[in-house]
């Protein structure tokens, strides 16, 4: 269910960059922005981690702002190969990143899950 929720609140916050414009950054579509979402989700799944082993030393030589970078390069390159999205230019990818991990961020702190031992404890 967590995977779901994360998946909606993603594709909300890309169906608000390109309802706005934010950066140049915009969907043909609402299809576009849901399956933009479900790539997204799945490339920082699987290759995000394979890219901060491989930076590693660039990620603690930055204080781990290089992980920014990361999340740059990630969302430029999936949503230029993707039909139906417009992405400008990388630094319009690495702003639009910023704002989708924010967002993304906010709907965390809204929608998480509580453990149980928490609930307990909360009564």
């Amino acid at each position: 269910m967590s995977f779901l929720i994360r998946l909606l609140v993603n594709a909300v916050a890309l169906f608000l960059i390109s309802h706005y414009n934010w950066f140049g950054i915009h969907a043909d579509s609402i299809t576009d922005t849901v399956i933009g979402a479900i790539v997204l989700g799945l490339a920082n799944a699987i290759l995000r981690p394979i890219l901060m082993l491989l930076s590693c030393p660039l990620v603690v030589l930055t204080l781990g702002l290089f992980t920014l970078v990361i999340n740059a390069i990630i969302f430029y390159f999936v949503l230029k190969i993707l039909p139906g999205w417009h992405v400008p230019g990388f630094s319009a990818a690495f702003w639009g990143a910023i704002v989708v991990t924010v967002i993304s961020w906010i709907g965390s702190l809204i929608f998480r899950d509580v453990p149980e031992e928490r609930k307990r404890f909360s009564r």
